[in-house]
């Protein structure tokens, strides 16, 4: 057996990094360009608390990972940090949390089976098997008796038939002669009232956006993450509530016009309220 699998915490503990990381390193860029925290809240349209648990590497408080990196990369561009590198830093903590307790390598051993209830199954399947090969196939199916006396046929008019047969044909128009068309009166149906109080909203993807959308009822019409080249077609009651986790990814149509997102709304996070075109 060699090192690796004898000492595992020592190679684990090889890929270890010191430094500031991520958030670490945004805080500290932060502080390098006299920046307050609050100025960084705002920018995110985020609380101080969320603002300082992305600085402490705390992604849960944020919520969705969605969420998280999209802070991180608005953050690493006010404080003029590399975003790649901030996201790589990310991925390496997030994997690390995510990482797998190491498995046992020694083989289990296999538990010696018994053939007994094996055995005994088997023997109740062929019995079931013959007993219903014996009452369905073996069994001969019981005959009816007939009963009675057959009636003799009875002699066929041909000359009656023959008669009605001609005058069958008689009533029927002439080859290539169409009946005439039947005029019907076709009663005006009026068409159904729309209800007005209904609102539809179209939402097409140019990159990933989290995306949480509910109408006047509170009724959930979407809740999902979406990604370039999607479009969703949503229909409920106005007014919308609507979240945004990237809202520059995101184009809309409301009611079949188009819609434009505030300035200050395509920044990030976005929270609106649409009511209409």
């Amino acid at each position: 057996m060699n090192d690796e699998y004898e000492n595992p915490d020592a190679a684990a503990s090889n890929d270890e990094v010191t430094g500031p990381l991520c958030g670490e390193r945004l805080a500290e860029a932060r502080r390098e360009l006299q920046i307050p925290l609050r100025e960084i809240a705002k920018e995110l349209h985020l609380d101080e608390y969320k603002v300082r648990a992305l600085e402490s590497n705390d992604f849960e408080v944020i919520g969705a990972p969605v969420f998280a990196k999209g802070h991180l990369r608005k953050f690493a561009q006010i404080v003029r940090v590399n975003e790649a590198d901030i996201m790589d830093d990310y991925y390496m903590l997030t994997r690390s949390q995510d990482a797998q307790p190491a498995l046992s390598l020694r083989p289990r051993q296999r538990e010696a089976l018994s053939p007994g209830p094996w055995l005994a199954a088997i023997a109740v399947i062929v019995l079931i098997a013959f007993a219903y090969w014996w009452f369905a196939v073996r069994t001969p199916a019981a005959e009816t008796p007939v009963t009675g006396q057959i009636a003799p046929s009875q002699p066929v008019e041909q000359n009656s038939d023959a008669d009605d047969f001609i005058e069958v044909v008689e009533d029927q128009p002439p080859v290539g002669e169409l009946p005439e068309a039947v005029e019907t009166e076709v009663a005006d149906v009026e068409p159904e009232p729309v209800d007005d109080g209904n609102m539809s909203l179209q939402i097409s993807y140019s990159g990933e956006c989290w995306t949480e959308i509910s109408d006047a009822r509170g009724q959930r019409l979407f809740f999902d993450l979406g990604r370039a080249g999607r479009t969703v077609n949503l229909s409920g009651e106005a007014p919308f509530n609507v979240l945004f986790g990237d809202a520059a990814n995101v184009s809309l149509r409301v009611n079949g016009e188009p819609f434009e997102l505030p300035p200050a709304d395509r920044r990030g996070t976005a929270r609106l309220t649409i009511t209409g075109p």
